[in-house]
């Protein structure tokens, strides 16, 4: 979500939404104009020395981070460059600062150089390898981790490593061939092969590998100067914080899709992440949300169309995966993702368009058969609004009328469930709150000045005045930390889920760098795109900032994300957290003054609840997994491993998601999808205590 609003008397727009895709937007510009990246690169340090919330010198300090970053999406994985080519790199690291304001190009166009010689070393390389014969029966692993790897000090090392990893590849690729092929039996697991079967099918796999490395390692030297000078950039924006970027020109649709949020066809925010194609949020109602394997943290690896041999997308810029994921309505994408405990999937998605009443506010009833309460269920999936003014439609008023709903079904308590909600818009984070409060104060906000603004509720009607509980993950989000924030500081309701939600406590608006060119004779370098700048900071009205730490429950629930380094406090550049003085407000009458034996009860249920029980051995198998990074190489390990994490996403698998080729109508009710939810169940048992004590 966005808005217009007024800013050094330019109009730009203010981003809400965590996370929104940095992208290479790139109308190619050739060949490679050096006083169009002059000037680029002089407006961008002006902009952003100028404008950005931290007030950040360019100086050495910011160069080294910048020159990390731009390290990283040149060869995260570490498969390319030798030392000796970083080496001569290196000797740049403290010079970027210096050179974006004189205007030198010699890093960018260096990298490009070094890294597509590589490139042609190891295209010859893998054809070698591809005819040499895989031994499935060898003890040998992998180190999956790049923050593990050194780059290879000469050609040979470098060549062992792509031996290692074209295994792997040919090992994960005739397993799915496997799966398609020969099929699972009634528990998903792989039947038997016979030999010459088997024979066969490694064949396959090695002649569809080999297809997609060449493919790849072609799209690669394909890049223009223009494409790495762009990266170059967005890496000297990160350096202030990882949601600014630079944003390069593009045609009207693919602003559409960045303004959106979303991608056409499965419903996903995407992000280009250190050479990956990363998830950053699943829009609600889409093809992707109602699939219901796609996650927020799945780095995607490769395309597929249908049935046809996947992509490898690793290394890719994001215009590219787009235009590889989107595609009619009705037909068919297979994403070959790594989740976050570091698995690989394929998911099948059947594109199609968002289904708007999934993404609304939406409610329930849920009744106690023990003791015949009646408590409230709302899911609100996004703060949304109508800028456009065809509908006027927001959350809002569609969370007032729920609300009037269920105080006629005369409730006894409510749980609001705001999980894997990723923001929207601020206005409706402030008056949603003010439908649970009578007036004052809901969230501050602090600009880089040093001035601070308070967003206060001023209607003193109040919808819901009954006990509350709030559900919370480490992807609950923007203005969904400032409603959970709000609620907790107010001690108008209970925060129940995750050891914490995602953190980020920052606003961004976008800068039309166009808008800026006043000098006559510049006007033959636009295009020049934009900038994501990050301008102003979110404090609760405690005083603290919701960024990098998030909201911490009142009530921590076991997660399967458990042990995750997801949230803001785990990117590169990440602001601080800090705080502000407080703002002026008072307490709830009848806040919950026993959280801590509330916090043992829920101790002691989640001991004896299987459910939970089952959540945290998977978490904790789950972060085995990501510690344990050096993968085996012995297909008999591979299959093993397979079906183990088969059996533990049979577990995991969200209620009411759906796989591919489902029919719409088989789309769960809200009151299927929270029927074996334990964290509702909790919640209703959380409520029921809150009850008691306020009695």
């Amino acid at each position: 979500m966005f808005f217009p609003v007024k800013y050094a008397n330019k109009v730009i727009l203010v981003l809400l939404f965590t996370l929104l895709p940095i992208s290479s937007w790139g109308k190619e510009v050739e060949p490679f104009n050096t006083n169009r990246a002059r000037l680029l690169g002089h407006m961008l340090q002006q902009q952003l020395s100028g404008k950005h919330y931290s007030q950040k010198p360019t100086d050495d300090l910011l160069s080294s981070a910048a020159f990390d970053l731009y390290l990283k999406q040149l060869d995260f994985q570490k498969r390319f460059l030798l030392r000796e080519d970083v080496t001569k790199l290196e000797l740049f690291r403290n010079q970027v600062d210096d050179a974006i304001r004189r205007g030198r190009l010699e890093l960018p166009l260096l990298g490009q150089d070094l890294l597509n010689y590589r490139i042609t070393q190891i295209q010859a390389i893998i054809t070698e390898l591809f005819q040499e014969k895989i031994d499935p029966t060898v003890v040998e692993s992998i180190e999956t981790d790049p923050e593990k790897l050194d780059y290879a000090t000469n050609f040979t090392e470098q060549r062992e490593r792509w031996r290692k990893i074209i295994k792997g590849q040919i090992f994960a690729r005739y397993i799915s061939l496997r799966e398609d092929d020969i099929g699972l039996d009634d528990d998903g697991k792989l039947l038997p092969v016979d030999e010459d079967t088997d024979i066969e099918l490694l064949f396959q796999a090695n002649e569809k590998v080999a297809k997609t490395d060449h493919n790849l390692l072609k799209r690669m030297l394909e890049e223009t100067s223009q494409d790495h000078y762009d990266r170059y950039l967005n890496a000297i924006a990160r350096a202030y914080d990882p949601h600014t970027g630079y944003l390069p020109p593009t045609s009207k649709e693919d602003f559409d899709i960045q303004m959106s949020g979303s991608l056409e066809g499965i419903g996903a925010t995407l992000r280009e992440d250190d050479g990956y194609i990363k998830v950053v949020r699943v829009i609600p109602g889409s093809a992707a949300a109602r699939q219901g394997q796609l996650a927020a943290d799945d780095i995607i690896l490769k395309v597929a169309e249908g049935n046809d041999d996947p992509v490898d997308i690793t290394d890719t810029r994001i215009r590219d995966a787009v235009s590889l994921i989107r595609g009619k309505k009705g037909t068919e994408v297979r994403l070959t993702v790594k989740k976050a405990d570091g698995s690989r999937l394929v998911i099948p998605i059947v594109r199609d368009v968002v289904e708007i009443k999934e993404t609304f506010v939406k409610g329930t009833t849920i009744t106690d058969d023990k003791s015949g309460q009646t408590f409230g269920y709302i899911k609100i999936p996004s703060f949304y609004r109508d800028y456009s003014g065809k509908t006027d439609r927001n959350c809002t008023d569609d969370l007032r009328q729920e609300l009037k709903k269920l105080n006629k079904e005369k409730i006894s308590g409510l749980i609001l469930d705001l999980r894997n909600n990723g923001g929207g818009s601020l206005s409706d984070a402030v008056s949603t709150t003010g439908l649970f409060l009578k007036t004052g104060p809901v969230v501050q906000i602090r600009n880089g000045a040093g001035k601070i603004q308070v967003m206060s509720d001023t209607d003193s009607s109040v919808e819901y005045t009954g006990p509350m509980i709030v559900l919370v993950n480490r992807f609950s989000a923007s203005a969904s930390e400032i409603l959970a924030g709000a609620l907790q500081d107010y001690g108008r309701a209970l925060i129940v889920g995750d050891e914490h939600t995602h953190g980020k406590g920052t606003v961004q608006a976008l800068l039309d760098l166009d808008r800026f060119v006043n000098l006559r004779g510049m006007e033959q370098y636009m295009p020049l795109g934009a900038i994501k700048v990050t301008i102003q900071k979110f404090y609760r009205i405690s005083g603290e900032s919701t960024q990098e730490e998030g909201v911490i429950p009142d009530i921590e629930l076991p997660s399967h994300l458990a042990g995750l380094k997801s949230g803001e406090k785990y990117l590169d550049n990440a602001l601080p957290w800090d705080h502000i003085a407080s703002a002026t407000y008072q307490h709830w009458e009848s806040a919950p003054e026993n959280i801590s034996e509330l916090q043992q009860h829920s101790e002691a249920r989640i001991k004896e609840n299987k459910d939970f029980q089952e959540i945290i051995a998977d978490a904790d198998n789950a972060q085995k997994r990501r510690e344990e990074t050096q993968q085996s190489l012995l297909l008999k390990d591979i299959l093993a491993e397979r079906d183990q994490l088969h059996d533990e996403r049979e577990r995991m698998t969200p209620h009411g998601s759906m796989t591919a080729g489902d029919d719409k109508e088989k789309t769960k009710t809200l009151d299927e999808e929270i029927a074996d939810d334990s964290y509702v169940k909790e919640g209703v048992i959380l409520l029921q205590e809150l009850i008691g004590f306020s009695n």
